[in-house]
């Protein structure tokens, strides 16, 4: 039987409270297939229960599990392991089970890369858009954005104020000082044409006071001189390592990925690079281990537009082991642009508000490449234009990659404690976080910030 704090882990990990508020149990072994059902009404699921409920497809779900949950005598009891599921989310182990027959992204894939060299920026395009020509009707992970890993913990958080017999509980807010959502700003370099327009890129940056990351490609692409990375650092941006020689293949095999993220890793420790990102966000999670690296860009929330489909399901940091995901929860320039034809900031802002509606990260991907053309670096000046609208008026933390990874591992290690009859939070850092309290609000969980780290 797996133990209460197996069961709470997850619970842990996003709310740093105290365990006394966290007890969970099953109600029963759990099945040995995986398939997917509804917590409540709303939640979708994916992974083993303690009861009868056999596979169906997405979007044909039993009406949920809420009678097989008890909430009383200080224990929630469940039939189902709430730390899997939640990981079968951010791992993206569900994917294989929403596959449709005629869904070979691996056919599709290895012939793409096959025709790219003879092909132009347009043909190109017309294979992306049939691949993705039936997007709109995936159901699972919800689009624009996914907070099902968001709205899991919340029920879970109310059960466990039902059983406890209390209205709040304390936790350590999410972000540092009592902000109340993070952004950031990434920016992927894949030509020397799109390395050469960095600097102007800086300089529009600069212009709104936003600080972004700069991913580079080692080999193949265009050269990458310490003089540039110098410069990079100077102006107060960061960068990171986007994947080797951008080709697509990072994760075709384990042989060939394990000689790869060798020669990936000797770059990271040649240029101090702490984060990476799989090129065209291809990727394994269960491989991570194998990068020597702070932090990852590479997972995507929803992926129904990308090359490789799935999503993490959530707008928060989370932990691979060691490494931390950073995950992508907005859409790429390139999506917008050219497959969906956009050129308004309408779907980023409505993602963004999306996001920050559950205090998350709300992560962007702007290439150098496609924003010297006018056209589309008027569409990215009116998002910087938002984001710092965004950061003064709703209180955002816009930071580099390497500061929101520094702050979630300190976070991570932080505790609240009562001492007296206030709550206290400890831990390295302490004086930069502020402790907060979860509510029940007639059966909506809502958020309230204190002033201090104590209350």
């Amino acid at each position: 039987m797996v133990s209460s704090d197996a069961l709470g882990r997850v619970m842990r990990e996003r709310y740093r409270c105290p365990d006394t508020f966290l007890d969970f149990a099953l109600c029963g072994e759990l099945s040995a297939d995986y398939h997917f059902f509804r917590f409540g009404p709303d939640i979708t699921c994916y992974g083993r229960t303690s009861s009868g409920i056999h596979n169906v497809p997405v979007g044909s779900f039993p009406n949920g599990m809420s009678n097989e949950v008890v909430a009383d005598t200080g224990r929630v009891t469940l039939p189902f392991d709430p730390s899997e599921i939640v990981d079968n989310l951010r791992l993206e182990r569900y994917v294989d089970a929403t596959r449709t027959g005629t869904d070979s992204p691996s056919l599709l894939k290895n012939l793409y890369y096959l025709l790219r060299p003879i092909t132009n920026l347009f043909i190109r395009k017309q294979i992306q858009k049939f691949y993705s020509r039936n997007w709109r009707e995936f159901s699972f992970p919800r689009w624009p954005v996914d907070t099902t890993v968001e709205d899991i913990c919340e029920r879970l958080l109310l059960l466990s104020m039902e059983a406890k017999g209390v209205d709040n509980v304390p936790f350590v807010w999410f972000w540092p000082n009592g902000a109340r959502g993070c952004m950031l700003m990434t920016h992927d370099v894949e030509t020397e044409v799109g390395r050469n327009f960095c600097t102007d890129l800086m300089d529009l940056d600069d212009s709104f006071g936003i600080k972004a990351s700069f991913q580079v490609v080692p080999e193949g692409r265009y050269a990458v001189s310490q003089e540039f990375l110098d410069t990079i650092r100077k102006r107060g941006f960061g960068y990171a390592i986007q994947d080797l020689n951008h080709d697509g293949r990072l994760f075709d095999g384990r042989k060939e990925f394990l000689r790869r993220v060798e020669i990936i890793n000797r770059y990271a420790a040649q240029y101090t690079a702490k984060g990476f990102r799989a090129a065209v966000l291809y990727r394994k999670p269960e491989w991570f281990d194998r990068l020597n690296f702070s932090f990852d860009m590479s997972i995507p929330n929803v992926a129904h537009v990308d090359p490789q489909r799935g999503g993490c399901c959530t707008v928060m940091p989370y932990f691979i082991g060691n490494i931390l995901e950073l995950p992508v929860t907005t859409t790429q320039d390139y999506t917008l642009f050219h497959l969906l034809n956009e050129h308004s900031i309408d779907l980023w802002k409505a993602q963004a508000e999306l996001i920050l509606n559950k205090c998350g990260l709300a992560s962007f991907i702007v290439h150098p490449d496609y924003v010297i053309d006018s056209k589309n670096r008027s569409v990215y000046t009116k998002l910087l234009d938002h984001l710092r609208t965004l950061r003064a008026e709703k209180q955002i933390w816009l930071e580099l990659p390497a500061e929101v990874d520094y702050w979630w591992r300190v976070r991570s290690k932080m505790s609240v404690q009562k001492i007296g009859k206030s709550w206290r939070i400890v831990g390295e850092e302490a004086d930069r976080a502020v402790l907060a309290f979860a509510r029940n609000a007639n059966g909506k969980l809502v958020y309230e910030i204190s002033d201090t780290n104590q209350g």
